[in-house]
């Protein structure tokens, strides 16, 4: 993000030059003020339902926080198929009479944040293609690493891509293959590298697939006879569903007039799902291999008091995702809880402004520090990661301008110092603050009296539920470690995030 000072024409008066947009909270800059990861994708899938839309509907919108910027719904009666998407929120998307108009007892939908894909209406999912047995749509979370060596090698064949999704891969290597539908999708899955959790819905077929690592979270339930699927299980809880298991790392189910049949396209690899799941991204009611996140990141938030304990009056979380963890800190040691930052919830997604000086009021319009709670208190600010940094320094700022005394920065996971090339939006490695600078010297960077991270071993044994003879606990943990569950050097530009 640049922090250039656009002032426009100089004859320009100083109201008119504050934005350039048609709405003053439209901004000049797509991305947030808040140098955070951005949530990947969520996936929502019904199968068997005669309100398959609505179900959807509100399976994504308790999805909403895994993607801002564009959803879609794709239903089918056995006989038609519709579908719908648009760029914005769920409730933006869709109205009454447009779930209406989607009738169906099956469907698949999307929320999504582009990272390496364009921010287009031709990338948001589910992507529909005319296919030889009929139209297919496919919607993903996640991002396949080997993308870019796949689609020169089709295009090289002759194949035209739509869209730069990297979902759109998998629909040409369906369609290339003489196979029947569901053979010709377990030999393209098998070609795939990286981590995805793939809805694919033809009229009469419903196929869900995880990666082989497991790096994408995927849950099945069931509505009576019906069966649904989604990213995270608090979007089953939503519409009432039984949640009945995880999808397991490369899994394949087929749902079609026989019921459902399990079966796979790869064997298991080494068990890897994504940590920052635990740590930032999944709602605090959902819960991932048996572990509620809310309980986890408590646990995270009580080992970072006894790995990394400072004395001070009080201590508070960075809002939303930090504060289970800041509970879990305030009870290890005693020291008080307290609501030192309020976050606004109604400033906007894209609150950006043409100078740095505004930018830095952006962030006092998203996030306040409670004056009467932190002035003259020695304050622990619990976050859940440091990215480039520039995020901590405000919010530390903030803690400073209101009155506190010192401010000590403990973070829920360890540096953040590799970029993931599995659905996480993450900057090049060297805008990763921590893959150039000492721990010391980001606590000058931030402003902060002291700064700590949770250890490695201190984040596997918080977050509990997990197989512990699974290699590192069966998490991918290379944004920290650098040890990736897969090969990542497939010709792609190292800055991947989540392409879905």
């Amino acid at each position: 993000m640049s922090d250039e000072i656009k002032t426009g024409n100089a004859n320009q008066d100083k109201t008119s030059a504050l934005w350039t947009g048609d709405y003053y909270n439209q901004g000049t800059v797509s991305g947030d003020i808040f140098d955070t990861l951005k949530e990947e994708c969520g996936v929502f899938g019904v199968f068997g339902h005669p309100e398959a839309s609505s179900m959807s509907y509100y399976g994504l919108h308790a999805l909403q926080h895994r993607g801002e910027e564009s959803a879609g719904i794709c239903v089918t009666d056995g006989e038609n198929f519709n579908y719908h998407r648009g760029m914005g929120l769920v409730k933006e998307v869709f109205d009454k009479d447009r779930i209406q108009s989607l009738v169906g007892d099956r469907s698949i939908g999307h929320v999504r944040y582009s990272t390496s894909g364009d921010s287009r209406l031709t990338n948001a999912q589910p992507l529909v293609f005319k296919y030889r047995d009929g139209d297919l749509a496919i919607a993903t979370n996640g991002n396949i690493v080997n993308e870019p060596l796949i689609r020169r090698q089709l295009e090289a064949s002759g194949s035209i891509f739509q869209t730069t999704s990297d979902t759109e891969v998998l629909a040409h290597l369906i369609a290339r293959s003489p196979k029947g539908f569901v053979e010709a999708a377990r030999d393209a899955l098998s070609q795939l590298v990286g981590g995805f959790a793939f809805l694919l819905l033809m009229k009469d077929k419903l196929l869900v697939a995880s990666d082989p690592n497991g790096l994408r979270p995927l849950v099945m339930g069931r509505v009576g006879e019906a069966y649904v699927f989604a990213s995270e299980s608090c979007a089953l809880e939503t519409i009432g569903a039984e949640i009945v298991r995880d999808i397991e790392p490369g899994e394949l189910l087929v749902l079609d007039e026989r019921g459902l049949t399990e079966d796979r396209f790869a064997e298991p690899k080494r068990k890897a799902l994504c940590a920052m799941e635990y740590i930032y991204f999944a709602r605090p009611d959902s819960d991932l291999n048996g572990s509620n996140l809310h309980a986890a990141r408590k646990r995270m938030g009580g080992r970072m008091a006894i790995e990394s304990f400072v004395d001070a009056d009080i201590v508070t979380g960075v809002p939303d995702s930090s504060i289970s963890a800041a509970i879990g800190y305030a009870e290890q040691t005693g020291i008080p809880y307290e609501l030192g930052l309020i976050k606004n919830k109604y400033t906007g997604r894209t609150f950006i402004q043409p100078s740095q000086e505004l930018r830095e009021q952006g962030v006092k319009m998203k996030l306040s520090a409670v004056r009467r709670v932190v002035e003259g208190q020695r304050v622990v600010m619990i976050d859940d990661s440091i990215v480039r940094g520039t995020t901590s320094r405000r919010i530390v700022n903030l803690l400073r301008e209101a009155g506190a005394t010192e401010v000590h920065v403990r973070i829920t996971s360890p540096p953040f110092k590799n970029p993931c090339f599995y659905g996480i939006d993450t900057p090049d490695r060297r805008e990763l603050i921590a893959s150039y600078k000492t721990i010391d010297e980001m606590r000058r960077e931030i402003n902060a009296d002291s700064l700590a991270f949770l250890t490695p071993e201190g984040l596997i044994q918080s977050i509990g539920g997990l197989n512990k003879d699974d290699y590192k606990g069966g998490l991918c943990l290379s944004c920290f470690d650098n040890d990736y569950p897969t090969q990542v050097d497939f010709g792609g530009d190292e800055k991947e995030g989540c392409s879905c």
